[in-house]
């Protein structure tokens, strides 16, 4: 440290230097220097006093520059940068309109403070006995706050605050300002020095404590906390120990809400830029055991080191306040959970390196219309390592996804450092199974990824219709999927999936899943069906009668919110020879769904005489874009009027259906076929 004092001619009578790093305790320096370079008399004259710089691990001065005008009775104290407990501040002023200095006393009263040229809402009265080593300080925040310090004859420095405004402060403290911080702080500080060793005792309690970032994204009100820290001085650093209790308030902290009641105890050591916490420990509710350690440098604001440890956490209580907002912050108060879990992880330079996560009976579910989703108990270990091969063995009870249920199943997952191999897991499905073999998934910066094949045990199709609220459908549902691949935020499945039903069956290829829980859902297949018999078809969705047989083809078929955006579809007769007929009610509700310009034509007069009619062959074809299903009909059925034939007749009587607009709303269409299902009226043919 240099320091340079000057008499009022500006001749420099005292100078001196200490090693860098040494410790200096600024106050006392400070009156030393006054008492150094006062003259011999019970007043000082005018002083000037300039000091390069005062250094010490927790405080930094620069540029101090200090006057005193003995005829005016004015003093000030000027410092270019400070450093003190990590805060830094420029171009600091202290004015003292009345000052008095002398070998037995120092005074300011009226004294106020400036930063960065902007004025302090503080005001500063200082009297010292120098002869007796005592004084005061009292500094009051202009909104009812103070803070009286007092030094006492033995060195020690002990302060009490009353009602000191955090709102004051954040014009002192630029942290403050920035949280809009708000409420009221009261406590006790003291400082000791026994021979060299140094401790530092703080208490006190906020209360009507607040807060708000900038962004509002966390947020705090009627906050109340009490605070406690002990710190002394060992080899040269700082052993301390801490508590803070949450008594009252709640606060918001995104995507959390979180209510007081948690206390932290903590210790650790504080040598130059190094804060060590040794333990910390957190008492929650719902949790046994919640504690952690950590290296930091405050100098880069940077964690080197972590680690945490949870014991018993009661995810019934837990859960509902910290993994249902991360799960779905929307529909959070409709999430249960269950169990519980224990964890123990690690990190280094802010990266994952350990996880040990125990699950006892853990499961929770979402309920919703038609049977939600639930998943578990879930029991097991699943330990993972950055720089090793572990693996995790989980037992689940089972699930439900609707009515869908899911039997209970064991899972087995090979863990190396951002990948996962499940050789092969079975998971019983209704009365049937889906079984996933090969699944390799590998966390990327984007998210998952990975690939793998699956297929689908043969399931009945009167179950599957039954848990998926359907009209009741014979058969059988089974797939084959060789080349299942994962993007983040997307599945593809290479292969078919294949729906034994109605006597044909039902094949889905290229079936491509984006986003599937999310909001932008989006699916693109191509649907093909073959041989399915019209008879059990009708009967089931309760259309009418029709026997016989159809093709189907849905190609480029595009789902956006499980929605139809585009499709090219078109229903045919299977080729072949068996018995083709067409109830009334069939025709009715065919001409219904083409709406006013759609007509049963051909021995009209004699509809009415008879319940079945033949026909040769039917066709139907619709091509969605836009929210229009453009429409036409059998290939070579095309009218000279612009109708389409819909139906062919053939046999005796023999009937046609022609459709006469091809340009219908796909919504109109969709609300059609639902009245024509839920009336199920007979026609009335006139």
């Amino acid at each position: 440290m240099l320091v340079a004092a000057r008499d009022p001619a500006g001749r420099a009578f005292a100078r001196g230097r200490r090693p860098r790093g040494g410790s200096v305790r600024c106050f006392h320096f400070l009156v030393l220097l006054l008492l150094i370079a006062s003259p011999p008399a019970s007043a000082f004259g005018p002083m000037r006093l300039s000091v390069e710089r005062v250094s010490h691990p927790a405080l930094e001065v620069r540029d101090l520059r200090f006057e005193y005008e003995p005829d005016e009775g004015r003093a000030r104290l000027e410092i270019a940068a400070l450093r003190l407990a990590g805060q830094r501040w420029s171009r600091l002023r202290l004015d003292c309109p009345q000052a008095r200095m002398s070998l037995q006393a120092l005074e300011c009263r009226g004294g106020r403070l400036r930063a960065d040229g902007r004025p302090l809402p503080f005001r500063l009265e200082l009297t010292l006995d120098t002869a007796g080593r005592r004084g005061q300080l009292v500094i009051a925040d202009g909104a009812g706050g103070r803070v009286v310090a007092r030094l006492a004859t033995d060195g020690s420095l002990r302060a009490k605050l009353s009602r000191l405004s955090l709102q004051s402060l954040a014009s002192w403290l630029p942290a403050l300002a920035d949280w809009q911080a708000e409420g009221h702080f009261d406590g006790e500080a003291e400082w000791l020095d026994r021979g060299g060793a140094e401790r530092i005792r703080v208490r006190g309690t906020l209360t009507g404590g607040g807060f708000s970032s900038a962004d509002g994204l966390r947020a705090g009100e009627a906050l109340g906390v009490e605070l406690e820290l002990d710190a002394h001085t060992r080899s040269g650093g700082w052993d301390w120990s801490a508590s803070l209790g949450w008594h009252e308030g709640a606060s918001f902290w995104d995507p959390f809400y979180l209510e007081a009641g948690p206390v932290l105890e903590a210790s650790g050591r504080l040598r130059g830029d190094r804060l060590e916490v040794r333990q910390a420990n957190v008492t929650l509710d719902g949790v046994e055991r919640l504690a952690a350690s950590a290296s930091v440098d405050l100098a880069r604001a940077h964690v080197d080191e972590a680690a945490l440890s949870l014991a018993g956490a009661d995810l019934a209580r837990v859960g509902p306040r910290f993994l249902a907002p991360l799960l779905s912050p929307a529909r959070a108060d409709q999430l249960r959970f269950a169990g519980s879990v224990s964890a123990g992880l690690r990190l280094v330079d802010g990266t994952l390196v350990e996880l040990d996560a125990v699950f006892v009976e853990a499961g929770f579910s979402l309920a919703a219309p038609g049977g939600g989703v639930a998943f578990g108990p879930l029991s097991g270990h699943l330990p993972w390592r950055a720089g090793e091969a572990t693996r995790a063995r989980l037992q689940i009870e089972g699930g439900r996804w609707g009515k869908l249920a899911l039997g209970a199943f064991d899972l087995e997952v090979a863990l190396a450092g951002t990948g996962a191999h499940v050789e092969r897991a079975r998971v019983p499905l209704l009365d049937g199974a889906v079984v996933l073999e090969g699944l390799a998934l590998r966390r990327e910066e984007a998210g998952w990824s990975g690939s793998g094949s699956a297929f689908v045990e043969p399931l009945s199709m009167p179950l599957v219709s039954e848990a998926l609220g359907l009209p009741a459908m014979t058969g059988t549902l089974s797939a084959s999927l060789p080349g299942l691949r994962l993007r983040p935020g997307e599945i593809v499945l290479d292969g078919a999936l294949v729906v034994s039903v109605f006597d044909g069956y039902l094949r889905a290829s290229g079936l491509r899943v984006r986003e599937p829980f999310g909001v932008g859902a989006y699916l693109s297949a191509d649907v093909v069906a073959r041989h399915l018999d019209l008879a059990q078809l009708t009967d089931t969705f309760s259309f009418g009668s029709i026997s016989g047989f159809i093709d189907a083809d849905v190609l480029g078929l595009e789902l956006a919110h499980w929605r139809p955006q585009a499709f090219d579809a078109r229903i045919v007769s299977s080729e072949g020879r068996y018995r083709k007929r067409i109830s009334q009610r069939a025709v009715q509700n065919i001409s219904a769904l083409g709406g006013a310009g759609a007509m049963a034509a051909l021995q009209r007069s004699l509809l009415g005489l008879f319940e079945t009619f033949g026909y040769r062959e039917l066709g139907l074809r619709c091509v969605l874009r836009g929210a229009v299903c453009e429409m036409s009909g059998i290939e070579d059925g095309d009218l000279a009027d612009g109708g389409f034939r819909i139906i062919r007749g053939g046999g005796v009587p023999a009937l046609d259906v022609i459709g006469y607009n091809r340009r219908v709303d796909w919504k109109e269409l969709v609300d059609r076929l639902q009245r024509v299902l839920a009336e199920n009226v007979s026609p009335v043919v006139r």
